[in-house]
């Protein structure tokens, strides 16, 4: 154990930098599980404290636009105002959960950048009020555009977000697969594209600009995808992110780990290839689609046990009621239970069951 104790909630600022290292000299990693509801929602906090693991919940463009509902007139301002609900849920309710929450928002590229803006303007009148700010980091990924393009954009916005003691993740090299329209579609036989695997180079050439700025993370394309495919069309080559830590190490100093890495399509991935990206420095593993299923497969099984109860209110022939069967309460909670169940398996593979640094 670190030894390292924080208040129970969400954690930004130097609380933040705290919650990474403890993951660093712990040897494990943190999942980020994204959410489109209060069930989900509810259930990875749940996952959390009864694993007495932290967690980062995140949300998506679509997952904060379905938050805010679907019939929302403005889909930008439902993306904004989505995130905006979402993180003030999580504020309110993490502290009671016993757990520490990193609250992040997912993939924006440059299209999706109003949505960004319009957090930040939330997050520094939240700050103005709170002495804290709303999220704990946000993500921007021009992976698909010029280095020099991407970094200093992101570099514009880490100057806005470090005053509030805010973190940026950045994207350097294309993460297959396809995540709310966002992301580059594998083709068949795609395992070789150089595209997909982030030079060390670059990652250097991010760090000498972001970190004059304030603290970043880097999401390092190592052959990970969104979404699963079949074997043998994805080939993860982990070791990539050892040589980007082992060159800034080599260049700028900071230790044997300078980096705080992210893992991006964890979903179907192997439990020895997560153990040896969090042995490089690994603190965030994004687990999505793996997590859909299980709520989706648990729902599933729910009707299937009385499926006639989802056709009709009473039976047909015996007029017997049937509310206690198709009552949300009852079928939305077996999908948060199968939620809860692969969250605390994908702690597992990550080794941070039992290590939450919630000073309780």
């Amino acid at each position: 154990m670190s030894g390292i104790k924080l208040r129970p909630g969400v954690v930004t600022g130097e609380e933040y930098l705290q919650l990474l290292k403890a993951c660093k000299e712990g040897g494990y990693a943190l999942p980020a599980v994204n959410v489109t509801g209060t069930n989900s929602l509810n259930a990875v906090m749940e996952a959390a404290a009864k694993a007495k693991s932290d967690i980062i919940i995140q949300m998506s463009n679509g997952g904060a636009q379905f938050y805010a509902g679907q019939g929302a007139p403005d889909a930008m301002q439902a993306r904004v105002l989505g995130s905006v609900s979402i993180a003030q849920h999580v504020n309110l309710l993490a502290e009671a959960y016993g757990i520490c929450v990193i609250m992040h928002t997912d993939h924006c590229n440059r299209k999706l950048l109003p949505w960004v803006d319009g957090l930040l303007d939330h997050g520094e009148a939240y700050y103005k009020t709170h002495g804290r700010p709303l999220y704990t980091s946000h993500m921007i990924d021009l992976s698909e555009e010029s280095l020099e393009d991407n970094v200093q954009t992101c570099a514009k916005y880490l100057e806005r977000m470090a005053p509030m003691g805010m973190s940026l993740e950045i994207e350097l090299g294309v993460t297959g697969g396809e995540e709310d329209g966002i992301g580059s579609e594998l083709e068949e036989g795609d395992a070789e594209n150089p595209n997909l695997y982030t030079q060390p180079e670059d990652v250097l050439y991010a760090y000498d600009v972001l970190s004059k700025i304030g603290h970043f993370t880097v999401a390092a394309s190592f052959g990970n995808v969104h979404g699963v495919y079949a074997p043998g069309n994805v080939k993860l080559r982990p070791e990539i992110l050892k040589h980007s830590q082992a060159l800034v190490s080599k260049e700028r100093g900071g230790g044997d780990k300078p980096l705080s890495l992210v893992f991006h399509g964890g979903s179907g991935s192997s439990k020895e290839q997560i153990a040896e990206a969090v042995s490089y420095g690994v603190f965030k593993m994004n687990v999505d689609t793996d997590i859909q299923f299980a709520f989706a497969e648990a729902v599933a099984a729910k009707i299937d046990e009385k499926p006639i109860a989802f056709k009709h209110q009473v039976d047909p022939t015996d007029a017997t009621p049937y509310k206690k069967y198709y009552d949300p309460r009852k079928w939305l909670r077996a999908g948060e239970e199968g939620m809860i169940a692969r969250v605390e398996e994908a702690m597992k593979d990550l080794g941070s069951v039992g290590k939450t640094v919630a000073d309780k």
